[in-house]
């Protein structure tokens, strides 16, 4: 098995007895992603990606530009304005752990995986308690095939197995179209 890690937005190297961690972020540039249809909606700034709905609320998702098999990737966030509607896309389009209000649940779903014809067939445990609406938080998404699990500020709170999970692909961030919403990770 290989196993990847990653250290905030995205940081992927080869696990070798100990987690070394390897930034997909820069904080300057998109450089590791590729290109959004909407760059203004991706800015990145001393350190900071803030992402960003544009006046048609379009939606868009921020690719890697590398594909992974297994890997464990660990971002900052901090939620922003509006309604937080965004998640880690694991490999696709369509299996993503979610960050904020889920707009089928109409409530906060943090760190739980949305799994389509499935909605969320987990939710993860205590995000109340542990979810923190004005400063940073830590989420920790671990991909071993079709096994995930995740960790929010430094509690696993999720474990689920997809069935439908495929083996390969990019890891992706999501700005949900239809909403107004400013988020940050670092």
């Amino acid at each position: 098995m290989r196993l990847f890690a990653t250290m905030f937005l995205m940081t992927v190297a080869a696990y070798g007895g100990e987690l070394k961690f390897e930034s997909l972020l820069n904080g300057k540039d998109l450089s590791q992603w590729k290109t959004p249809a909407d760059p203004n909606c991706w800015i990145a700034h001393d350190g900071v990606l803030t992402v960003k709905s544009n006046s048609k609320r379009a939606g868009d998702i921020l690719w890697t530009k590398e594909s992974f098999a297994d890997f464990v990737c660990q971002v900052e966030f901090k939620f922003g304005s509006g309604n937080i509607d965004t998640g880690i896309f694991i490999r696709n389009k369509k299996e993503q752990i979610q960050i904020g209000v889920s707009g089928s649940k109409k409530r906060d779903m943090t760190a739980s995986p949305y799994i389509p014809g499935k909605g969320y067939p987990v939710e993860a445990t205590g995000i109340k308690k542990l979810l923190k609406l004005d400063d940073w938080n830590t989420l920790r998404v671990r991909a071993v095939g079709g096994a995930y699990t995740t960790w929010l500020n430094g509690k696993e709170v999720m474990d689920y197995q997809s069935a439908s999970a495929i083996e390969k692909g990019p890891i992706g961030i999501q700005l949900h179209p239809g909403r107004n919403m400013t988020i940050s990770y670092r």
